[in-house]
């Protein structure tokens, strides 16, 4: 008996950056900000791109705080939404047209989230990429880090805790 044969590869990409871009796009704010997200295997990583409304300081110029912060929290929650929709999406439960539409997906909330200011950050592109420390059932500990030219000079970082989907009950 012959084995199936695997899908080629540029389909198995087509439909990961589609499920990506459907997970992204779906979200007013991040396409205020304009945040992308670059997608090299399992690893994401967070692309601020840089315009003249996100400087928060004139005379510096400095981005904003807040923009710093939303960046940062909107890389926590897309890496955890990738790795909580990634093997539904891969086993052909899920279509990058349900994502918004299918009233069972949801997605993590944030508990709490604190932000390290380690630098002013300029007026140009940043990145930022998360790394899930702890994500269970219910409960999702994630650690940012963001940096512009250099990957080993951080401006900012943070930590926070989240609140992970749970399926909807036959009540809801």
């Amino acid at each position: 008996m012959a084995r199936p044969r695997p899908e080629p590869m540029q389909v198995v990409k087509q439909r990961r950056d589609a499920a990506l871009n459907a997970i992204v796009d779906g979200v007013p704010y991040i396409r205020f900000l304009n945040i992308g997200f670059d997608r090299r295997g399992d690893e994401l990583t967070g692309v601020l791109n840089f315009d003249d409304k996100l400087i928060g300081n004139p005379l510096l110029p400095a981005l904003h705080g807040g923009v710093t912060a939303a960046f940062l929290e909107v890389t926590a929650v897309i890496t955890l939404s990738w790795e909580y929709f990634f093997p539904r999406i891969e086993a052909g439960e899920l279509d990058a047209d349900d994502i918004f539409g299918d009233e069972s997906v949801r997605f993590p909330k944030t508990v709490d989230f604190t932000v390290d200011y380690l630098r002013s950050g300029l007026p140009r592109d940043a990145y930022a990429r998360a790394f899930i420390s702890r994500a269970g059932r219910r409960y999702a500990s994630v650690r940012v880090e963001a940096w512009q030219d250099n990957h080993a000079r951080l401006f900012a970082q943070a930590s926070g805790h989240f609140l992970m989907p749970q399926p909807k009950s036959e009540n809801e």
